[in-house]
């Protein structure tokens, strides 16, 4: 929850429509470690929690009924980078919410999200962050939000007629805000198991006239990267990679790092098989990182490269190279040299 890994987008989409309101920069941001002028830098990044307490502050601020909606549908597609432009180029709008489902990690994911198609309708569920259960108003919020980037980002892909049949609500009308049932276009349902948006399946048989089937792999490709830069870096697996880089030549055992983060062997491998990460593919990861790095920017000798990275000789570190990147130390020096300049 705590690190900070993700785009400031939804931070920086609740920032503008505060601002516009005329609320003080210093208190939207209040307790966020961020200045007005970092909000909209391509080099910040924020926290899950710092998100939420963007929401909490909203909420103290702004007695606007629709606040949470607004929000979410002041996001569009262009807001989201390689995620959004992935997103435009699917070849139809089933792999359209197939993408949008399995990679919403990249889009500092306040809710989870999962989509279903069923007898002739489609849905997408919607949970907000299991830290916000316990405060009823922040639930909301977050749900309300979400709808709207949902609504906002299936009419920039789908046309701006899109309309759901129904959407069902996981809890009672309240009278702080709510979404305005006119705007969106469809009946609102209260008290029901869960936040769904529910529309008609003939939605999804369209054509997708921005989708591109060449494009599509090359950015899922990326996409893929991105995703697994992020996996890296959040939760155990982060926490892991943090005390591996400290010492790389002589990196510390599992077992050791379960000492030091007071937890077991077992707890520890299964937290790293939770977010789909073994130990020595961390260490191996971090290793090829850091080697190509080397190698790239460097003229270091694969002899001291090796020894940076903890092995025995130039020879193990070759083979290791080879079994990561399927080349070997020099091709990849070769690359850089034959690059244009």
């Amino acid at each position: 929850m705590r690190e900070r890994v993700y785009e400031p987008t939804k931070l920086a989409a609740l920032f503008d429509i505060l601002v516009e309101q005329g609320y003080p920069p210093r208190e939207i941001l209040k307790s966020i470690n961020l200045t007005p002028d970092e909000v909209h830098s391509p080099k910040s990044k924020i926290s899950l929690a710092d998100l939420l307490t963007a929401g909490k502050n909203a909420i103290r601020l702004s007695s606007e009924a629709h606040l949470p909606y607004r929000i979410g549908t002041s996001i569009h597609i262009s807001a989201y980078g390689m995620y959004g432009f992935a997103i435009l180029c699917c070849p139809d709008f089933r792999k359209t919410m197939a993408f949008a489902e399995l990679y919403h990690a990249l889009a500092t994911p306040l809710a989870t999200i999962k989509f279903a198609e069923q007898d002739g309708f489609a849905s997408w569920f919607i949970e907000p962050n299991p830290d916000a259960v316990t405060d009823p108003q922040l639930y909301r919020f977050i749900a309300e939000m979400q709808i709207g980037i949902h609504l906002s980002l299936m009419r920039d892909v789908m046309g701006p007629a899109f309309t759901p049949d129904r959407i069902n609500l996981a809890y009672p009308e309240a009278r702080d805000f709510s979404l305005p049932a006119d705007e969106i276009g469809c009946p609102l349902s209260f008290s029901n198991r869960t936040n769904q948006i529910i529309f008609q399946s003939k939605w999804l048989d369209r054509s997708a006239n921005l989708g591109n089937r060449t494009t599509y792999p090359m950015v899922v490709a990326l996409c893929d990267d991105l995703l697994q830069e992020l996996k890296s870096r959040v939760g155990v697996a982060g926490e892991l990679r943090a005390l591996l880089i400290r010492n790389i030549a002589n990196p510390p055992t599992l077992a050791a790092i379960a000492k030091l983060l007071d937890v077991s062997d077992r707890s520890l491998r299964r937290q790293l098989q939770e977010q789909g990460i073994s130990f020595r593919g961390l260490l191996d990861e971090l290793r090829m990182q850091i080697a190509l790095k080397y190698l790239r920017t460097t003229r270091l000798a694969n002899e001291d490269i090796a020894l940076a990275l903890g092995f025995s000789d130039a020879a193990n570190f070759r083979r290791a190279f080879r079994r990561w990147t399927n080349k070997s130390p020099s091709e990849i020096r070769g690359e850089e040299l034959s690059d244009p300049v």
